[in-house]
């Protein structure tokens, strides 16, 4: 004997599915209005996704037989994180500070060394080394060009142009100087704020850390149960890609950071440390700021030499040979690889669309989409193996 067909259970499953629509539009248009202050909370996820492993294993910990509560684990975490702080305030700011003194000092001697025989000097130094170089760029004296003598090429008056800049600059210190209260009014406020917005997103982070099961759980329970398989699978691609990509990146900034400041030291490049403190931070951003960081250790250098800038420069290129072929297999793992096309395209749209902040968040919002399109695509592929290949990890 037939049954008679239920039509109520379409029916109440369409019903979830438009209700749960209808909180995720909901979830997103709050976003989207409140996007401004999206950042600080952004940066707290990024960091409490980063010291989740960590916390993971120190909650695996027993004392008295008593597993590690996730709150001790977080402090015990901040606690070294700030003890390593301290550690580089003492060790490095010292260093720093030399070195940005140094670098104030080189540039006021340089600008009173200027004098109308040292320019003559550069200028005839420059002339030379364009001449040989078949630059065809005559440097010439204000009596040579009063005078009418034909000259070869295009006219450069070196003393005139650098009389020019050093006006231009004195000038704009002068209309300055009554904005240095205000200046050093903004760089006070700035800083207070760059610390309170620190401590803020360091205890939002705890938060995240703290409750970081049932945030997922609950965002899971926004979706429909007949999908709920597939969801996690979706996760679970999303934590390899964004994995790699987060932590590795932090790694590999360390590493290069550490090997940057050996070779400078052993190449006894000037103003070591600030360089490579500059190019650790960089490195947050893949390829565009591994360039902006090489070609200023690059310049210092040829200023001592030739030899001493292709030397360097070899250093820098077999370090990004030592990520390429090495560290970004062994430390991001193939899941986690994101063509750099994609990378250039997301890192250049971050910039234009939020600034500095958008690219250093492009990448990890990149490896997201790309794992959710990439699920989608073999999700649409027939036959079954889609489910073995959603189930394992890129090869």
């Amino acid at each position: 004997m037939l049954q008679p067909h239920d039509h109520r259970a379409p029916a109440e499953s369409r019903k979830r599915l438009f209700i749960l629509l209808g909180l995720w539009l909901t979830v997103a248009v709050i976003l989207v209005a409140l996007r401004s202050v999206l950042l600080p909370f952004a940066s707290a996820a990024l960091i409490a996704y980063l010291v989740h492993p960590l916390v993971t294993r120190l909650t695996r910990i027993q004392v008295r037989g008593n597993n590690v509560p996730r709150w001790v684990a977080i402090l015990t975490i901040y606690a070294g994180f700030f003890l390593m702080a301290y550690l580089f305030f003492v060790a490095m700011v010292p260093q720093l500070y030399q070195e940005l003194a140094r670098i104030s000092r080189d540039g006021i001697a340089f600008a009173n060394s200027l004098t109308p025989e040292r320019v003559h000097v550069l200028a005839d130094q420059a002339e030379v080394w364009m001449r040989s170089n078949g630059i065809p760029v005559t440097i010439t004296t204000p009596e040579e060009l009063r005078s009418g003598v034909p000259i070869n090429g295009i006219a450069l008056n070196l003393e005139k142009t650098l009389q020019d800049l050093a006006a231009s600059l004195s000038s704009l210190a002068r209309e300055h100087l009554g904005d240095i209260v205000t200046v050093s009014r903004n760089i006070v406020t700035s800083l207070v704020t760059g610390v309170f917005m620190m401590f803020f997103m360091l205890m939002v982070a705890a938060f995240f850390s703290i409750d970081a099961q049932a945030i997922v759980r609950y965002f899971l329970s926004l979706v429909p149960v007949e999908y709920s398989a597939d969801a996690g699978l979706l996760l679970e691609r999303i934590d390899r890609s964004l994995s790699g990509v987060v932590r590795g990146q932090v790694t590999i900034c360390v590493v290069n950071g550490i090997l940057t400041g050996i070779g400078l030291v052993l190449f006894g490049v000037k103003f070591a440390f600030l360089l490579a403190t500059v190019a650790t931070v960089l490195s947050l951003i893949p390829i565009f700021g591994t360039i902006l960081s090489s070609v200023p250790i690059v310049v210092i250098a040829l200023a001592d030499g030739f030899q001493k800038g292709v030397a360097i420069l070899l250093w820098i290129v077999g370090i990004h040979a030592l990520e390429a072929y090495f560290l970004n297999p062994k430390i991001m793992g193939s899941a986690a690889r994101i063509h750099p096309i994609i990378v250039a395209f997301s890192l250049i749209a971050g910039e234009k669309l939020f600034g500095l902040v958008g690219a250093l968040f492009a990448v990890p919002v990149a490896s997201i989409v790309v794992a959710c399109f990439d699920y989608a695509r073999i999700k649409a592929q027939p036959g079954p193996a889609t489910l073995v290949e959603l189930d394992a990890p890129k090869p």
